[in-house]
């Protein structure tokens, strides 16, 4: 039997900010090659912690307590720095929320998809530029000539989103983890991302951390499913399974509060509030103290 990719367990976090209140509690999952899980949940429950923390790149006012994240027989919380920024880009990337932000106003195309190719593969300027070249045409970018000569803002959000999604995949990582990819795309181009995000993963064979608040997108194109509040796993599984057959009431809550296709009429169903009051009630049960939601 072959050993997860990543495994994360214990994982425990505080916010320094906020006077030591808990913002990940005990968090586990295991994420085999090649699989998509996506991180669901509200707006604090944690899934961006998580991810950063996998990342290295969490802000100095969050804490990990305890806890540890194993990628290939290596703890990522316990590197050096520079071990880290190895596998960082390498092994591990990210696709980031907003093309608007990640991407250098200032530099061209070109320079912010070579750079990584010959800094860590050592391609020549002329052979990244022929990878660089590859990588627009694999995410469907018409005249990737022309757009490699660009700065950003000549580009649309979505010709942006594809230039990251490029980048993420540029160096063949075993793991890209994807922070909300398509939050600030518009319904169309937003399904147009997840189909390509997900033909490069399966054509790489690439495992994906698809953090998102929105079990539609979770639908389209995770093979499974952790869903957090307030930095604890409230349910996980298969996403067939958690989608058809939830166990948790949140779960079920959730699932009820999304708009029905198939009945265009009918009103949107807030999630009950006895069902906050029930989570406020784990929360407690499990670490003593009262929620920071």
């Amino acid at each position: 039997m072959t050993k997860p990719l990543l495994s994360i367990s214990g994982l425990s976090a505080v916010s320094d900010r906020d006077g030591g209140a808990p913002i990940l509690r005990d968090v586990a999952l295991t994420l085999e090659r090649g699989e998509v899980r996506g991180l669901v949940g509200e707006s604090g429950a944690g899934k961006s912690t998580i991810a950063k923390a996998l990342l290295g790149i969490l802000p100095r006012t969050v804490r990990v307590t305890g806890g540890f994240v194993n990628f290939e027989g290596r703890d990522l919380l316990r590197l050096p720095q520079k071990a880290l920024r190895d596998i960082m880009g390498s092994e591990i990337s990210l696709i980031p929320q907003d093309p608007q932000t990640a991407l250098n106003p200032g530099r061209r195309i070109e320079a912010q998809l070579t750079d990584g190719l010959r800094l860590k593969r050592g391609l020549s300027s002329r052979e990244a530029r022929a990878r660089a070249l590859t990588l627009l045409e694999e995410v469907h970018i018409r005249d990737p000539e022309r757009v490699l000569r660009c700065y950003p803002h000549e580009l649309s959000g979505g010709m942006r989103q594809r230039v990251l999604i490029a980048s993420a995949f540029a160096l063949e990582p075993k793991l890209v983890v994807a922070d909300e990819p398509t939050t600030a795309l518009d319904v169309t181009v937003q399904k147009q991302i997840l189909r390509l995000i997900r033909g490069l993963q399966e054509a790489h064979g690439t495992a994906v951390i698809f953090v998102t608040h929105d079990l539609g997108v979770v639908a389209q194109i995770c093979d499974s499913v952790t869903l957090l509040y307030a930095g604890k796993v409230i349910e996980e599984g298969r996403t067939s399974d958690v989608l058809s057959n939830p166990r948790h009431i949140y779960t079920k809550a959730l699932i009820a509060a999304g708009p029905r296709y198939d009945r265009p009429d009918a009103g949107l169903t807030p999630v009950p509030s006895d069902v906050f009051d029930e989570l406020r009630h784990e929360i407690r049960l499990h670490d003593g103290s009262r929620p920071h939601v």
